[in-house]
């Protein structure tokens, strides 16, 4: 499987975990780019395949969890099978952490 076949099956995974999005860079008016610059979140490495994503709730473990069980089968028969699997917060989204101060009492 090509290496752009395999990052648009993990984007696509992704889209199916609600909360998790990737982390694409800033470049300007997406709109304008011919191709999809969430792509530059994913990283396929020999040893290693990285996803960079935004947070969009709390906590962390358990929907980083839900991401690498989602993920982890489009790998299976590439030649990321067998890699490790890294997933990278690079940033949490605003709400999340509102949504986590109030849980905590800190918006009383």
């Amino acid at each position: 499987m090509a290496d752009e076949q395999i990052i648009d099956g993990i984007l696509g995974a992704l889209e199916n975990v609600p909360g998790l999005r990737p982390a694409a860079p800033l470049l300007g008016d997406k709109a304008s780019w011919p191709w999809d610059t969430r792509q530059y979140a994913v990283d396929l490495g020999a040893d290693v395949v990285e996803v960079r994503v935004v947070s969009e709730v709390l906590p962390l473990p358990p929907l980083l969890e839900r991401a690498g069980r989602a993920i982890r089968p489009v790998l299976t028969g590439s030649r990321w099978e067998q890699a490790e699997l890294r997933l990278v917060v690079t940033e949490l989204d605003t709400a999340a952490v509102e949504e986590g101060a109030d849980q905590l009492g800190a918006g009383a």
